[in-house]
């Protein structure tokens, strides 16, 4: 799992965020730890929507499972859906 997220955050709040998603993943979905892997990738917030928002929410809406409180909102329909 690749988590996007703004610069400034420490090493420490990285290291408990990953402990924590390898702790529900393997908990959740019955995986050991081994089979578990966290990164974290930096994006200024100027980079934000052309690198995040776009690509992997607004032009995945339909996969999320929880949609972020911020931005346009669900994507248009297009005339032919």
């Amino acid at each position: 799992m690749i988590v996007k997220l703004w610069p400034g955050k420490s090493q420490a709040q990285k290291q408990a965020l990953s402990d924590a998603i390898v702790r529900d993943v393997a908990a959740t979905l019955g995986y050991g730890d081994e089979s578990v892997s966290v990164g974290f990738e930096e994006v200024s917030s100027a980079d934000w929507s052309t690198q995040v928002y776009g690509p992997d929410i607004q032009n995945r809406w339909d996969t999320l499972t929880k949609q972020p409180g911020y931005g346009p909102g669900q994507p248009r329909q297009s005339k032919d859906s």
